[in-house]
């Protein structure tokens, strides 16, 4: 099967600005055409680039010192920019991310001119769609008799990083995220949080109801976190009706603020549960931030082991309810 080039994932409608214009020219820039970036091009080669997470860190600055967003873009952008070829296929770009921790790659040409911008969404979905291509051919093959590619499309689904059920991500997509994201947090101290959700009573509900309607029940839940999620977060099944949301640039403040829309909305959504005191499907939710006083945890398991303490509190106390970590 033919490999996806960069070229065929990327934008060519990027903008870019020089390195001698003013942070106040880009700023404007990425509000009125709604960009996460802006690359910073020099004779058309990528020098630079500014993110909003960068635009965000602006802004605080701003609120004391105005003349900020007078300087050169250039005393505020990330340089060198990390830059992929338009002939590297999609493994390659995925490599890219991964070793360096960005979500942005510009795209150059053999000459090293910019002509592209690609992000980490663009190359996520169209490594999906080369995995469901794949599948489809191998179960094409296996209904031809082949035992062996049998073994190898079984091999194939159990590598799925989708749970079949909530159509969410799976256990294994979720280490992967949260390896990335956690050593991105403890080289940059950007700040994520993970909140962890549990339907509650759900063992009686089940036992009621029956488990088909236990399964209707959980794509539901997931629905519902969906939408309410920003479309920085990402949304995992843990195991049984436990599901991890990880919350990018969120403090426990914001992580709890979000959850407790989320509690409130199930609760409000009204799905029957005669096993519930409460009489409607609920859930209860704990949060634990990635960083503490400036300190990182040492690993993402450590955050994940604080927000189930948490979700755990919140389920002795009230249940229907979030609780932050200690």
């Amino acid at each position: 099967m033919e490999q996806i080039k960069v070229s065929a994932l990327m934008t060519s409608a990027f903008r870019s600005v020089s390195r001698q214009a003013s942070l106040r020219e880009v700023a404007e820039s990425m509000a009125q055409y709604k960009i996460s970036c802006q690359l910073v091009t020099d004779n058309g080669r990528p020098v630079g680039i500014v993110t909003e997470r960068d635009m965000a860190g602006l802004m605080l600055e701003v609120a004391s010192d105005p003349a900020a967003l007078s300087r050169p873009v250039s005393t505020l952008m990330s340089s060198p920019v990390v830059a992929v070829s338009e002939d590297n296929s999609i493994y390659d770009a995925i490599n890219t991310c991964d070793n360096h921790a960005v979500r942005h790659l510009a795209v150059i040409d053999d000459s090293g001119r910019l002509t592209g911008l690609v992000t980490q969404s663009d190359i996520a979905h169209a490594h999906f769609k080369i995995v469901e291509q794949r599948a489809e051919l191998i179960e094409r093959i296996v209904n031809e008799h082949t035992s062996v590619l049998r073994e190898e499309h079984d091999k194939l689904r159990s590598r799925s990083l989708q749970d079949p059920l909530m159509q969410i991500g799976n256990r294994a997509a979720m280490q992967q995220d949260l390896e990335s994201t956690h050593a991105n947090a403890m080289r940059t101290g950007r700040q994520y949080c993970l909140a962890l959700i549990d339907v509650d009573f759900f063992k009686q509900y089940n036992d009621h109801y029956g488990h088909s309607a236990g399964d209707e029940v959980l794509r539901k839940v997931a629905e519902l976190l969906q939408e309410a999620m920003r479309s920085t977060d990402r949304l995992y099944r843990y195991g049984g009706e436990e599901i991890v949301i990880v919350l990018a640039d969120a403090d426990s403040r914001g992580a709890y603020t979000f959850m407790t829309r989320a509690i409130k909305s199930l609760h409000e959504y009204g799905i029957p549960h005669c096993g519930s005191p409460l009489g409607v499907l609920t859930g209860s939710a704990g949060v634990a931030a990635a960083i503490d006083n400036g300190v990182c945890k040492k690993t993402w398991q450590q955050v994940l082991n604080e927000a189930d303490q948490a979700m755990y509190n919140a389920k002795r106390s009230a249940r229907n309810s979030v609780a932050i970590a200690a």
